[in-house]
């Protein structure tokens, strides 16, 4: 199942203690479904339940009979009226005209709930939300520009400011943060979704942090194999060229000790000396210069 479906699964599950929410629900399938206007009021879901459901509310609401009917393969569900009679009629319950661009009409949000309701609608006729585990997205595919504004405008109303995009003639109202998309869940009563949503963030947030952890340490033993092989190889071209005797007291001890010690870190090498860390560095630097003014 796509997160998308269950989303909107979800949706399809709430109920509403306000009548006046459930009809702010239909009024957000009906405006933001296939047509809305005195030609044909219906939506096109690849989600039976949702066309059941829209049928269903269209009778209580508006006293329409409509029926489902199934694409080949059943692959999508639509439910539409196209008597003109009986669209205007629909239209005249949410008080729209029956000319003009298409834009919300607020007189259909009678209580504080009905504007979430109303995007949950909405949502299941236009919306898609991707899989978390594979990237952060959710987006309203609207056909009319007007209509777009408005479900934008409406969304900072809600404090969640979405972003929007033309692309291949429709126009996106959009969200590409995980934070805000969780918000947006939230409003519309996807809470459940919501959290699964969070559980995959932290997962992949743990994750990250571990991968990064882990290239930091590869990284981190990288770096002390190759000083340490650069240290060990100018102890022994000074040990064959001249002896290890050659060095000061202080730099043949440390010589030595990183012989007997070729994976120690500069830290382990600081244990066993006694030394600071800095101070092995320091001296081993000097090996190496001195190893390197032998060739000259």
């Amino acid at each position: 199942m796509s997160f998308s479906k269950q989303v909107k699964d979800e949706l399809l599950k709430n109920e509403y203690e306000n009548q006046c929410c459930e009809k702010a629900f239909l009024y957000g399938m009906s405006l933001f479904g296939k047509s809305f206007s005195v030609y044909g009021v219906g939506i096109q879901t690849e989600n039976k339940e949702a066309a059941k459901l829209y049928c269903d509310l269209l009778y209580k609401y508006c006293n329409v009979k409509c029926s489902v009917k199934a694409t080949p393969q059943a692959r999508s569900y639509s439910v539409m009226a196209e008597d003109k009679a009986v669209c205007e009629r629909i239209l005249k319950v949410f008080s729209h005209e029956t000319a003009g661009s298409l834009k919300i009409n607020y007189s259909n949000f009678t209580c504080d709930n009905c504007v979430n309701a109303f995007l949950a609608g909405a949502f299941i006729s236009c919306a898609t939300v991707s899989d978390p585990q594979k990237d952060y997205h959710l987006e309203f595919t609207v056909p009319y520009l007007n209509l777009s504004k408005s479900i934008a405008t409406l969304l900072s109303e809600c404090d969640i400011p979405p972003k929007t995009v033309i692309r291949k003639g429709y126009n996106i109202v959009y969200y590409k943060d995980s934070e805000t998309i969780e918000d947006c869940l939230y409003l519309i009563g996807a809470s459940s979704a919501m959290f699964d949503m969070m559980n995959i963030e932290i997962v992949k947030d743990i994750r990250n942090k571990a991968n990064r952890a882990a290239n930091c340490e590869t990284a981190n033993i990288e770096k002390t194999v190759n000083a340490s092989c650069e240290q060990i190889a100018a102890v022994e071209k000074i040990k064959k060229k001249r002896g290890l005797n050659y060095l000061k007291k202080e730099l043949e001890e440390i010589a030595d000790l990183r012989l007997e010690n070729p994976e120690a870190s500069l830290s382990d090498l600081a244990k066993l000396s006694g030394l600071s860390r800095s101070g092995v560095n320091h001296r081993l630097k000097r090996i190496v210069e001195i190893s390197q003014d032998l060739d000259l």
